[in-house]
C-alpha cells in the first residue's frame, strides 16, 4: 500500500478504534472532543521493521505514563495495546511501517475539566520510510536555531508525550523550512541545548559523544538505545548540559528518533559538523539493532 501525497483522512487502510477496526476514512471523532481543545491528548511514534515493532511494550507502558500525567487512565493494559498494535499492523498488510497509537479524552464534558469524558485510543500505521529527505540524511541536515524554548518542567509535564507540548515544536518547524532548513535545534528555558522539534540530540568531539540532559523534554526510547549501543561499542556518552558556544567545539552531530532513527547533522544555524565515523557507525548499528533478530543473523 503505497499511500504518499494522499491526505491522512483520505487513505486505504483499517484504523483500531476502540477495540474495533474501522475503516480509514471513518476513524472520526467530534469537534467538540476535549483532546482537541484542551490538549487532553498523548501518543507515541512506534516503528515495525519485518512485522515486529520495536520495544513496543516500552511505547506502551510510556503511552499509559504520558496518560496518567494528564490526570486520565487508558482503559487497556500495556499487553492489550501491544495485541492491538501487532494487529492493526497485520489488518493492514504492512510488515515494515510507522504505528501511531493516540489516546485522547472525549466529547461528554466541554471545559476545562473533564473528569467524567470518555477515554478512547486508536492506532493507525502507515509507511514512512524517512522522516527526512533521503538527499539531505546523505549531506547532513540543515538546522536552525529556533526563537522558542523548552519550558521549565515546573510549568509542563514535561516527560509526557504529550500533543500539547509540540505547538512550539510545529511552529519552529515551519519557521525552520521557510527558511531553507530541514529542522530546528531547541534551547531550553535556561538556554541548554535541549533538543530538535522531534527528536533528541548528540554532538561528537574527541571520540566522546555528549548529549544534553534530559531533564526538561522527553528522554527518547530511541536516545536510550542509541546510549546503549554507543558504550556496548566502547564509546564514552557524557550526558550534561551543553551551552551553544559549545557547539563550534565539536566536530560531529546527529539527531535520533523513531522517525528520524540516526539521522546525521551538516549544521546548526552558522555551525558546521562532518557526518563521519562515529555518526557512521551508529547509524549502521542502530540499523542491526531494529531488525528482527532472525533477519539480522
Amino acid at each position: 500500500m503505497s499511500a504518499q501525497g494522499v491526505p491522512f483522512d483520505q487513505r486505504d487502510g483499517w484504523i483500531w478504534y476502540d477495540g474495533v477496526f474501522v475503516p480509514w476514512a471513518d476513524a472520526k471523532l467530534h469537534v467538540l472532543s476535549h483532546g482537541l481543545h484542551y490538549g487532553s491528548t498523548v501518543f507515541e511514534g512506534e516503528r515495525a521493521y519485518g512485522g515486529e515493532i520495536f520495544k513496543s511494550a516500552e511505547h506502551s507502558e510510556r503511552l499509559r505514563l504520558s496518560a496518567e500525567m494528564l490526570d486520565f487512565t487508558i482503559p487497556y493494559t500495556i499487553g492489550e495495546i501491544d495485541a492491538a498494535k501487532k494487529a492493526t499492523l497485520e489488518k493492514n498488510g504492512l510488515v515494515d511501517a510507522y504505528i501511531r497509537p493516540v489516546a485522547w479524552r472525549g466529547s461528554e464534558m466541554m471545559g476545562v475539566a473533564a473528569q467524567k469524558n470518555t477515554i478512547h485510543l486508536a492506532i493507525g500505521v502507515w509507511e514512512w520510510p524517512s522522516y527526512f529527505d533521503p538527499e539531505q540524511r546523505l549531506k547532513g541536515l540543515r538546522l536552525d536555531l529556533s526563537e522558542w524554548r523548552r519550558p521549565d518542567p515546573a510549568t509542563i509535564p514535561c516527560r509526557a508525550k504529550a500533543a500539547g507540548l509540540y505547538m512550539i515544536c510545529t511552529i519552529s518547524k515551519h519557521r525552520a523550512e521557510r527558511r531553507g532548513f530541514a529542522d530546528a535545534l531547541m534551547l531550553d528555558y535556561r538556554g541548554y541545548v535541549a533538543e530538535c522539534t522531534g527528536a533528541n540530540v548528540f554532538f561528537v568531539k574527541d571520540g566522546v559523544i555528549h548529549t544534553p540532559t534530559p531533564d526538561c523534554f522527553l528522554d527518547g526510547l530511541t536516545r536510550r538505545t542509541v546510549i546503549d549501543i554507543a558504550r556496548r561499542h566502547g564509546i564514552e556518552v557524557v550526558e550534561r548540559h551543553i551551552k551553544p558556544e559549545e557547539l563550534a567545539d565539536f566536530s560531529e552531530c546527529f539527531i535520533t528518533g523513531t522517525a528520524a532513527e540516526v539521522t546525521p547533522v551538516g549544521s546548526i544555524a552558522d555551525w558546521t559538523f562532518t557526518p563521519s565515523g562515529i555518526t557512521h557507525q551508529l547509524m549502521d548499528s542502530y540499523s542491526a539493532e531494529v531488525r528482527p533478530k532472525q533477519q539480522a543473523a
